[in-house]
């Protein structure tokens, strides 16, 4: 890996890097590892929210004021995965040409079935644009269920966007707003039904302990997205350095990093380890049963 070009910002690099942290995240720990302490100090700015909600749009239009404001950002679109060829799908990056073209580093990454619909190589990705020096680092998810909550494990600054248009009542996001957002976007300001849906997300935002910002945005009006940008670094500047933040990505990334080496070794268990059909047998003989097995496997996982 050339640590040298990496730590440049050279295009080729970081795309290699993210592709090894991709494709095969143990042979990526070593230069992981020596990468480490140049990282975690950058802000990291997670956007998410239901499909259709336009925050493909609105991140090409906000990278553009964060680069001509001094910041050098970078955006991972994580897409649902192709259960035909393994990759990402959406590929977000054709609705943000713009961006592309002022110098943003976009690269859109498969979810490959993890919990959330957030990728097992994220955090390495995220690793790796530190390095870099790209600033801030944009995480776009999927906008489904759990990926809200695991964004905001790993973000500095959660940016939850709706509009008027997705058919999701204010009931049935105001957990999401309530429990993840630091601001709340009401995108898409120049329809029908926004100054409504602006009016009832502030009145939830009331019963929550968070109390987010909450903004009206327009990209076809270009309407609250420097706004939406300026609000973005004051949270950065107080949010990247707070240690209860620090140590909750750390604690975060821990217990990923040891439930995927759990997870690996199962998988090598499954395929080659006598012992595994040994307890398979016993469960067909009526010896055993799939819950005692599976206490006894763990057991041998943590050996």
């Amino acid at each position: 890996m050339d640590l040298e070009g990496l730590r440049r910002g050279n295009r080729r690099s970081v795309a290699r890097a993210i592709s090894l942290v991709e494709n095969d995240p143990a042979k990526a720990q070593e230069f992981l590892q020596k990468i480490f302490h140049y990282t975690g100090k950058v802000g990291v700015v997670g956007i998410t929210g239901p499909a259709g909600a336009g925050k493909s749009s609105l991140i090409n239009h906000l990278t553009m004021r964060l680069s001509g404001t001094g910041g050098r950002p970078a955006v991972l679109a994580v897409d649902p995965t192709s259960h035909i060829t393994g990759g990402a799908i959406l590929g977000d990056r054709v609705r943000m040409t713009e961006s592309t073209d002022s110098g943003v580093y976009i690269r859109s990454l498969a979810s490959r079935g993890a919990t959330g619909a957030v990728s097992a190589s994220l955090r390495n990705s995220i690793r790796v644009l530190e390095y870099a020096r790209f600033e801030p680092i944009i995480v776009e998810s999927v906008g489904a269920g759990q990926t809200e909550v695991d964004i905001s494990d790993m973000a500095d600054v959660t940016v939850v966007v709706f509009n008027p248009h997705t058919g999701d009542s204010i009931q049935t996001i105001k957990a999401g707003i309530t429990e993840i957002g630091d601001i709340c976007v009401v995108n898409k300001s120049d329809l029908p039904g926004s100054a409504a849906l602006f009016d009832a997300v502030r009145d939830f935002i009331g019963e929550s302990d968070r109390n987010p910002h909450v903004l009206l945005t327009s990209v076809k009006n270009n309407e609250g997205i420097d706004e939406l940008s300026d609000t973005i670094r004051n949270l950065l500047e107080s949010n990247v350095n707070s240690p209860q933040r620090q140590e909750r990505r750390i604690k975060t990334e821990l217990v990923d990093i040891i439930l995927s080496n759990l997870h690996a070794k199962l998988n090598h268990m499954v395929q080659s380890d006598a012992r595994i059909t040994e307890q398979l047998d016993l469960i067909k003989a009526g010896d055993s049963n799939p819950y005692q097995a599976a206490k006894h496997i763990s057991g041998l996982l943590l050996r």
